[in-house]
């Protein structure tokens, strides 16, 4: 029994030590006005907040990239390299957009918000660095599928009303950036880098492709016209510069 006590005794100096542990975080872990206070201020004061803050956007970063399945081929030296790099990106966007958090949720988990963003770009680029992004016409893609009788007969009229669209109905620059992004699943900031643009420019160019294309099946009966509201957004829609504060 005694044997009994004295591990109870020693649990209870345990908890309350843990306990104690946890307040003195809470107590030296910045509050969200003390975060953008700090930020906000010059000198030392600002420079040791900006050292907190990428130290945050490390952590962020790193465990982003550790749960993308992109970044397991990169090797642990270029993981590092764009899990430093994100972090870097994504402090310059919260310094940036310091007067956009309305304290809505926790200034830690609105400033997360970058890094992941920042992250996945990295992680993406990273992964596309080596390989060759080609934009040939729908022509020079060859027809595989197409191949025999048999082949055409199976693909379904709304396929092949699809295919004739993105030949009639597109501009040769919007079919391109379609078969590009929404076939070949090229990364659009990666996309954008290698044609010297930004992501505006090529979101701005499917949304109007996607909008032709969509005309020309209506006009044939293959798809009903929408009422109201926005085509849905595309695969890996862009964004928002500013990411939406959330309740934690």
């Amino acid at each position: 029994m005694g044997d009994v006590d004295h591990a109870a005794v020693a649990y209870g100096h345990r908890d309350v030590a843990s306990q104690r542990t946890e307040r003195r975080r809470a107590d030296v872990a910045p509050r969200d006005t003390d975060w953008v206070t700090r930020l906000s201020a010059t000198g030392h004061v600002r420079d040791a907040a900006v050292g907190d803050l990428h130290e945050l956007m490390l952590r962020a970063a790193r465990h982003q990239v550790g749960r993308m399945p992109e970044a397991v081929g990169l090797g642990a030296v270029r993981r590092d390299e764009v899990v430093n790099s994100a972090a870097d990106e994504a402090t310059v966007s919260v310094l940036s957009r310091l007067t956009a958090f309305e304290g809505r949720s926790r200034f830690t988990t609105w400033a997360y918000k970058f890094a992941i963003l920042h992250a996945g770009v990295e992680v993406r680029r990273a992964s596309w660095h080596d390989r060759e992004i080609e934009l040939p016409e729908l022509a020079e893609r060859g027809d595989a599928a197409m191949s025999s009788p048999e082949a055409h007969a199976e693909l379904s009229e709304l396929g092949r009303a699809v295919r004739d669209g993105l030949a009639e109905a597109v501009t040769p620059h919007q079919r391109r950036i379609m078969l590009a992004v929404l076939v070949d699943g090229v990364p659009i900031d990666v996309l954008a880098e290698r044609l010297g643009t930004n992501r505006g420019a090529l979101y701005k160019t499917l949304h109007d492709g996607r909008q032709r294309l969509r005309a020309y099946l209506a006009e044939r009966g293959l798809l009903a016209e929408r009422s109201g509201g926005p085509a849905s957004s595309e695969r890996g829609a862009a964004p928002s510069g500013s990411p939406k504060e959330v309740n934690p």
